[in-house]
């Protein structure tokens, strides 16, 4: 039986332990969550893939016929890292404060709070003796806020998740994600000629060059179609550097660009297209990639999706179908064929602020939620 009290002291505790990324260490944590799951005699494993980033992986094993139950389990993934608290915080940061039906903390909402409901999902199911065919398996995994490389990418890499669906925890009043844009995170080096300032057009200005361009980036026309849950795509200019004195002309300048792009897009042809624009203004640049990821999106008419939301509205609530404009691991998923949507019991717009919290009645009805899907997948 799901226990309430239990729950809002689970969050609390993880709230409590700090697992700021930068710098990036989740032992405590992976090692609270580790005994945990054992205490209930699950199935568990560590995986790390670089230096105190630790992932834990728990199973509670079905009845089937152990290949069947592996072949179809349902994977639930939370993550245990968070931003930087930063300063300026009224509630402190790091001790679950509990304030009229909030509690607060980094991490609240993303995402410990969806951590402490699907280790509370586990421990319910345990303690009732709920007997399931297939496996359920929760990672919690490390390294989400910047970029999952040494959480959940690799266990997908390796094969060491291979489930036949799967819910990511990682959103907010149960909003359930379907589709997601793609992004291109990249950095344009320009390279110009240096000059004496009072001289400058024996030069070549590459900050010069930078302005124009950036410029014509923005100005640029994406080719796409329309996506009933997804904004049009965008182009943001993040950092800019570059020149050596005042009374030089600028021989370099770097800028980078974060884009996000829509089902049905290439990022071939935007990373194209972005080179003819550079190529006109400069002759010598270079384009250096630092994360490419694809678009995604199911079916909303898919078995996952249909049994989420006849789940929620059992214990009516709605699990409304949106887009995601910004990453979650959900796209990672699309490259090994593992069919996946991402919920949670967050709230809305308060992950990364300052004073994040989590409502104690959303968390206590998104672990409800949660055990009734895990029910009634395990009759799909």
């Amino acid at each position: 039986m799901i226990n309430k009290k239990r729950l809002i002291a689970l969050t609390q505790k993880l709230i409590q332990i700090r697992s700021e990324n930068p710098p990036g260490n989740e032992n405590e944590v992976a090692d609270f969550v580790k005994r945990h799951m054992k205490k209930l005699g699950l199935s568990v494993r560590i995986h790390t893939f670089k230096k105190n980033r630790p992932n834990v992986v728990a199973v509670l094993k079905g009845y089937a016929p152990r290949h069947q139950a592996q072949k179809e389990a349902l994977l639930l993934t939370p993550h245990y890292d968070t931003v930087p608290a930063g300063d300026g915080w009224k509630f402190d940061p790091f001790k679950g404060q509990i304030n009229k039906g909030r509690i607060y903390g980094r991490g609240a909402t993303d995402d410990k709070g969806n951590l402490a409901c699907s280790m509370e999902l586990m421990r319910s199911l345990v303690e009732d003796g709920i007997k399931l065919r297939k496996d359920i398996i929760l990672a919690a995994t490390a390294d989400e806020e910047t970029g999952s490389h040494n959480g959940i990418v690799p266990l997908l890499e390796k094969n060491i998740l291979r489930p036949k669906m799967a819910l990511i925890l990682d959103s907010d009043e149960f909003d359930t994600i379907i589709a997601q844009k793609g992004l291109i995170h990249c950095r344009v080096k320009l390279f110009g000629k240096k000059a004496h300032g009072a001289y400058n057009w024996r030069g070549i200005n590459a900050i010069e060059a930078s302005a124009r361009i950036i410029s014509d980036l923005k100005k640029h026309k994406f080719v796409y179609k329309k996506h009933p849950l997804l904004r049009p795509p965008t182009l943001n200019i993040g950092t800019i550097k570059g020149g050596d004195k005042t009374n030089i002309v600028a021989d370099h300048c770097e800028f980078s660009v974060d884009a996000r792009y829509l089902p049905g897009m290439n990022p071939k042809d935007i990373l194209a297209d972005f080179r003819r624009i550079i190529q006109k203004e400069i002759g010598k640049f270079k384009i250096e990639i630092d994360d490419i990821q694809y678009p995604y999106e199911i079916d909303p008419a898919h078995a996952l999706v249909k049994c989420y939301a006849s789940s929620a509205r059992q214990l009516k609530v709605t699990a409304q179908l949106k887009g995601s404009e910004g990453a979650t691991v959900i796209s990672f998923f699309k490259k090994k064929g593992i069919p996946a949507i991402a919920t949670g019991f967050g709230a809305h717009e308060t992950a990364h602020i300052t004073d994040e919290f989590a409502k104690i009645e959303t968390l206590y009805k998104g672990v409800m939620v949660l055990e009734r899907f895990v029910k009634d997948y395990d009759r799909l």
